[in-house]
C-alpha cells in the first residue's frame, strides 16, 4: 500500500531544495511586480498620449504581449534573445544565471502590458475635471497626470492590480520549462531523486495555495477597508 511519508522532506538536503525553491519563486513574484508596475504605469501614459505616435507604440506593445502566451515569451527570452547579443555579453548571461534574468524579463515584459491596462482603466474612472482643472491651473499634460490624475487612478486599480499579482504568483511556475530553479522545479527534482512524486508535489501545491490565499486575503481587507466610493 502506498505510504504519505512527508519527514523525507522536512530535513536534509530535500528540505533545503524545496526551500530555495520556494524562495527563488518568491523572488520571482516581487522583482516582476516591481518591474512591471511602473513600466505599466508608463505604458498607460503612453496609450493615453495626445501625441499619436506615442499612442501607437503603446497600443502596439499591449497587443503583442498580450496576444502571445507566456510560454513562448519565455522561449524567446531564453533561446532567441540572447543570440542577438555580443558574444561577451551572452557569455556574462549564461555566468548569471540565464534562466532566472530571462524568466523575470519574459514575466515582467508580459504583465506589464495587464498592468497597463489596469491603470488605464483607472485613470478613465477619475472624473475628466479633475484633469482639466490641472490644465487650468497651467500645468502641462504629464505633471497633470503624475500630481493630479495617478494617485487617484492608482487607488481605483489597487483590486485588479492585486488580482494580477496573483496571476503573476501562479505563472511563476512556467518558468521551470527554461530551467529557471524554482519551486515546481525543485520538487521534480525532489520527485525524480526519491520517487516520492505525492510527498514532493503536496508541497508544492500547498505553497502555491498558501501565498495565493494570502494575496487574496489582502485583497478581501483592501475591498473591506478602502469601498469603492460612490460616483
Amino acid at each position: 500500500m502506498p505510504s504519505f511519508d512527508l519527514s523525507i522532506l522536512l530535513s536534509g538536503p530535500y528540505q533545503a531544495m524545496l526551500l530555495a525553491g520556494l524562495r527563488l519563486s518568491l523572488t520571482l513574484l516581487g522583482a516582476t511586480f516591481v518591474l512591471a508596475l511602473p513600466l505599466g504605469t508608463l505604458i498607460a501614459l503612453a496609450r493615453l498620449s495626445p501625441f499619436a505616435p506615442v499612442r501607437g507604440l503603446g497600443s502596439v506593445f499591449v497587443e503583442s504581449q498580450r496576444n502571445v502566451p507566456l510560454l513562448a515569451h519565455l522561449l524567446f527570452w531564453y533561446f532567441g534573445a540572447p543570440e542577438l547579443l555580443p558574444d561577451a555579453a551572452r557569455q556574462w548571461l549564461y555566468a548569471h544565471d540565464v534562466e532566472t534574468i530571462a524568466a523575470v524579463v519574459a514575466i515582467t515584459l508580459y504583465y506589464a502590458a495587464f498592468i497597463a491596462e489596469d491603470v488605464r482603466s483607472g485613470i478613465r474612472a477619475v472624473p475628466t475635471v479633475q484633469f482639466e482643472a490641472a490644465r487650468a491651473l497651467g500645468l502641462p499634460w504629464l505633471k497633470s497626470m503624475r500630481l493630479v490624475v495617478l494617485p487617484q487612478a492608482l487607488r481605483v486599480a489597487v483590486p485588479p492590480l492585486l488580482s494580477q499579482t496573483l496571476n503573476i504568483w501562479k505563472d511563476t511556475s512556467i518558468a521551470t520549462v527554461i530551467g529557471t530553479a524554482e519551486l515546481m522545479y525543485q520538487a521534480a527534482k525532489v520527485e525524480s531523486a526519491t520517487f516520492r512524486s505525492f510527498e514532493a508535489f503536496t508541497f508544492a501545491t500547498v505553497s502555491y495555495l498558501a501565498v495565493s490565499l494570502l494575496i487574496s486575503v489582502l485583497a478581501s481587507g483592501y475591498h473591506h477597508y478602502f469601498p469603492p466610493r460612490a460616483s
